[in-house]
């Protein structure tokens, strides 16, 4: 598979590769307790370091939170690329689907509704998240996944149900646990832990493999669904398929994690001005930069303010919401 890429292709990914493993480096240095490189790397090999915390501090709490956020990233960024190559538009996003707003009612429920710890929240923001994604399938019924746009409009009217939904139960909560799910829906990884990791972990892995598996036929979804079905390709199968593992994918990381939008847009745009627009290319290259990208943003998140976090979604909505602005104002002039 990486024989057939182009010598440039192949060098970005290993650059991508390098700058990867360099940024968990400095990320697991970067912190509020200050650990040598020396401290670092002993514990990373499993040595006796003359700190005990430091140990626990590397392990249990700054490694796996690392790799969540390379996980979110390159799973939303993935997310992304597939929604944007299946669909043909620039400007689609996991969150078109209504996944946050699903999620934000299933966490709303059972921290308002429920008796406590009758259901755990993530488990509920899963469950709103699927519901969101049926909701989604039943309002495009009869359009077959056709015409992707039908789709992209139902998300968005779904997302707007589901978000006053939560705002109506909102409304009426005790202040305390308004706070807490609304900080939760802004998006923080403060409280994952490795349970995240190996929740989010597979879902990620299965969409990447599952694209690569089909990246001839991504590729011809491109050109045209005419194009693409005198190719032998089954249009409907492959984008019903391929929207499944996407909306599990970014329910895993919503139920984990949070509200963390505009990923999935910016990233397979950056790489695709680099990389081109081929499946495989595109695919690993926007997981490496994914990954890349969210381990900085968390870094900024509980850095640039003394004592408290900014939630992510924060960032990356301050950052998406620019980026999406200036892609649309490039559609409307290509368009014009």
């Amino acid at each position: 598979m990486l024989k057939q890429l182009k010598p440039r292709q192949r060098a970005l990914l290993w650059l991508l590769s390098g700058l990867l493993v360099l940024s968990l480096l400095l990320s697991l240095h970067i912190g509020s307790v200050a650990i040598s490189w020396r401290e670092l790397l002993l514990a990373l090999t499993g040595q006796a370091v003359s700190e005990p915390l430091t140990q626990t501090i590397i392990w249990q709490i700054r490694l796996p939170r690392l790799l969540v956020a390379m996980l979110v990233g390159a799973g939303l960024a993935v997310a992304g690329t597939v929604l944007q190559n299946v669909s043909r538009n620039p400007l689609a996003d996991p969150y078109l689907f209504g996944l946050m707003a699903g999620a934000g009612l299933g966490a709303t429920i059972v921290s308002i509704v429920l008796p406590d710890q009758l259901i755990s929240m993530a488990l509920a923001a899963f469950l709103g998240a699927l519901l969101a994604v049926l909701l989604v399938f039943i309002a495009c019924m009869g359009n077959r996944l056709q015409k992707m746009e039908v789709t992209l409009l139902a998300g968005v009217a779904v997302s707007f149900m589901l978000s006053a939904i939560s705002s109506f139960i909102l409304y009426f909560a005790e202040p305390f646990a308004a706070n807490r799910v609304i900080f939760w829906m802004m998006g923080s990884l403060s409280r994952t832990d490795w349970h995240s990791v190996a929740l989010i972990a597979p879902a990620v892995l299965l969409l990447l493999v599952v694209a690569l598996a089909v990246r001839r036929q991504l590729d011809a979804l491109l050109l045209s669904d005419d194009s693409a079905r005198s190719l032998g390709v089954n249009t409907q199968r492959l984008r019903l398929v391929l929207l499944l593992l996407t909306a599990l994918v970014t329910a895993c990381i919503v139920a984990q994690c949070g509200g963390i939008a505009f990923v999935g847009l910016m990233v397979p745009h950056m790489v695709r001005y680099f990389m081109g627009v081929t499946a495989v290319p595109l695919l690993l290259g926007s997981a490496l930069f994914g990954a890349i990208f969210m381990m900085w943003v968390d870094n900024a998140a509980r850095s640039l303010l003394a004592m408290q976090e900014i939630p992510l979604g924060v960032i990356t909505s301050v950052l998406g919401s620019v980026f999406f602005l200036i892609i649309l104002r490039r559609q409307l002039q290509q368009g014009g």
